[in-house]
């Protein structure tokens, strides 16, 4: 490995941190590793333990990127970088100087999870209906600690990505149960954005809210992880409940997605809860939903959904958008 040569790059999510390195332009991500976020102080912290505990890294000639590209998960503006699902935060300029870098990129994890896109394998992703070729304009949302999304257009000098706080927008019910639901969650909050149902925060949110229609209402609230696992398995009907209602919001919030960013090219779903659904997010009404937005169901009915696979995808948008600096 040519020293000289190393890129990092890097996918700071509210839990985890994802690490890997490119030795060359459009190569692949060597050494990916990842990283929890509550076990390290800071961003910084979290590089240099990445660095130290790669082949050769804690001998004399420790390995030494040149440049990096780093994917976080908030909005990015000026040089001071806050989370929001995450309790980091750092200067942009400080980071550059501690880790001795000639070049620090910081971009909306969302930002480089859509610059990869174009460039996902088969391998990576599942569409029930078949892969659509990447073209025009593309949609990401995402699932994961928090929610995501963002879009990406082909251009006649490549393709550009559209960072943007889609999460936060407010989320919307298509019915009057789900009106009721959201009636239920704004006892406690004033604003119900996609987010704070959509999401690793959000599972225990809306499974609070279906117990309390239910008459059984919680004492102490249950973690999503624990909410995907009971509800997969079928061992307990509110759990069950939960995901079934998340996957029907979610289709719905993807499909107003599709209109907003007019991405016929396809709306590619990521984060890491609706992987751990399996078959139950294909037989859900997620695509029903998806298409429901009445005189325009004809147009989201030609636009393919695409669920990523790979949790890692975004390390490859970081390099492109590196590639593209």
């Amino acid at each position: 490995m040519r020293r000289d040569d190393l890129c990092l790059v890097a996918d700071v999510g509210g839990s985890n941190a994802r690490f890997g390195l490119v030795e060359q332009a459009g190569g692949p991500i060597l050494h990916v590793r990842s990283l929890p976020v509550a076990a390290h102080a800071g961003l910084a912290e979290a590089v240099e333990a990445y660095l130290e505990g790669l082949p050769g890294g804690a001998d004399a000639r420790p390995l030494h990127p040149r440049h990096a590209a780093v994917a976080v998960a908030t909005a990015v503006a000026g040089d001071q970088v806050e989370f929001t699902n995450s309790p980091w935060g750092f200067s942009i300029e400080a980071v550059r100087d501690r880790l001795g870098l000639e070049r620090l990129l910081v971009l909306n994890d969302f930002e480089a999870l859509a610059l990869s896109l174009p460039r996902l394998r088969a391998d990576q992703l599942r569409a029930p209906g078949g892969l659509p070729t990447p073209r025009g304009t593309l949609a990401v949302i995402g699932p994961g600690t928090g929610m995501g999304v963002a879009g990406v257009i082909q251009t006649a000098h490549g393709w550009v990505a559209l960072p943007g706080e889609g999460g936060h927008s407010t989320l919307a019910p298509a019915d009057d149960f789900e009106s009721e639901v959201l009636s239920v969650v704004r006892r406690d909050y004033a604003h119900v954005s996609a987010e704070r149902l959509l999401s690793g925060i959000g599972l225990p949110v809306l499974h609070a809210a279906l117990s309390r229609m239910a008459g059984r209402p919680l004492q102490v609230p249950l973690a999503a992880e624990q909410i995907v696992e009971s509800g997969v398995a079928g061992n307990d009907a509110i759990c069950s409940q939960t995901l079934d209602v998340f996957c029907a919001l979610l289709g719905g919030f993807a499909g107003s997605v599709a209109l907003t960013l007019g991405a016929r090219g396809g709306v590619y779903i990521g984060g890491g809860i609706v992987p751990r659904l399996g078959e139950r997010f294909f037989q859900s009404r997620f695509r029903e939903r998806f298409e429901a937005k009445g005189r325009f169901r004809s147009y989201l009915e030609a636009v393919p959904t695409v669920l990523i696979t790979d949790t890692l995808a975004a390390l490859s948008g970081a390099a492109l958008a590196l590639e593209q600096a």
